[in-house]
């Protein structure tokens, strides 16, 4: 994608700058066609280090002063997930385009308002869903939709690490969102049904391992394991499919797709003593681009806000990854009980 620099840069606020927020601030204070024009925080000392680091760029405790400036197109939050809804909120009703960090609310319910009320500001609301903008990723989705794969029976994910053990969220609410928003991205589906189970080790009441399970309209399923407690560090997604199968794994610098020509056949069975037989075949490795995922997702934020267009992780998409770790927590307190993400309404 190449920013056309010749039109008036899109200005950007980046609010929420003790973790994640850096990163976004320094990808947008050096992409063409973006200025940072402001930094907020509610930490002094945090300023101080971003307004040494991004000189141009205003810095302010007070979210107001960013809402305020007139010649602010977009504003970023990364602040900690309980405050994505209200100042993803504050940012709609102010005018602006909004990207928001992932989770972009903790129920349903306050995600299906941010995106009532950015259709309803004629703004764009973007999730942070990171990972569908991996060149990874984005080569298994055009396996997916080429057909190369076959007939799509399940995809699972695993993303394990011995910590950081948090105390206000569990494992789930930590670790999940990455893989829901794949799997749904690959599908191209919206979950129906989801159930979880997990165990709290460490913290009474905090997940430290769960599993999820994910159904969609079409028979196809997804089942993501999430664990701080691991002795592996481990980001990997596999799709299994009626012809190939295909491995992304996050954690290797040089085969970060591995694609398996292996499938089940199926015959017509037509008498006794017929089974179904196992293909094996080559294993490829296709070439995948060296692109920062986090460039190209805030590169293509602000082509988004430039041009007037819905991102790919827009706010529906971050909506059904909402609905799936709402309804997947619902069913860790009800022993496991499936829950279907329908239920889950603005009510």
């Amino acid at each position: 994608m190449v920013t056309d620099v010749s039109r008036d840069p899109v200005r950007i606020g980046v609010v929420g700058l003790n973790y994640w927020g850096p990163n976004l601030a320094r990808n947008v204070d050096r992409l063409p066609g973006a200025e940072l024009t402001w930094c907020c925080d509610l930490d002094d000392k945090i300023l101080a280090r971003m307004g040494a680091q991004f000189p141009d760029a205003r810095t302010t405790t007070e979210l107001d002063d960013v809402l305020a400036d007139d010649s602010v197109d977009a504003v970023i939050v990364a602040t900690s997930v309980p405050t994505h809804y209200l100042l993803g909120k504050r940012v709609l009703e102010a005018g602006k385009h909004a990207f928001i960090e992932k989770p972009m609310a903790v129920t349903a319910r306050d995600a299906e308002d941010l995106v009532r009320t950015a259709e309803a500001q004629g703004r764009q609301l973007m999730v942070g869903h990171l990972l569908e903008y991996h060149p990874a990723v984005r080569k298994m989705k055009q396996l997916l939709d080429d057909g190369e794969l076959g007939r799509i029976f399940y995809v699972y994910s695993n993303r394990l690490n011995l910590g950081k053990v948090r105390p206000d969220e569990n494992a789930l609410w930590s670790l999940g969102p990455h893989d829901i928003s794949v799997i749904n991205y690959l599908t191209g589906e919206e979950p129906e049904e989801v159930s979880a189970r997990g165990e709290c080790y460490l913290q009474q009441g905090v997940e430290d391992v769960v599993f999820g399970y994910i159904k969609y309209p079409s028979g196809m399923t997804g089942h993501l394991q999430v664990s701080w407690l691991d002795p592996h560090k481990t980001r990997k997604i596999t799709v299994v499919g009626s012809d190939k199968m295909a491995v992304f794994d996050d954690m290797d610098a040089d085969r970060k797709i591995t694609i398996y020509d292996k499938s089940a056949v199926v015959p017509q069975y037509q008498s006794y003593g017929e089974y179904v037989t196992l293909r094996f075949g080559d294993i490829h490795i296709p070439h995948i681009a060296n692109d920062e995922p986090l460039k190209l997702e805030v590169e293509h934020f602000v082509e988004c806000v430039r041009d007037n267009r819905s991102p790919l992780s827009d706010g529906r998409d971050g909506l059904n990854v909402v609905r799936v770790l709402e309804a997947m927590e619902r069913s860790l307190r009800d022993g496991g009980r499936p829950v279907r993400t329908a239920d889950l309404t603005a009510g």
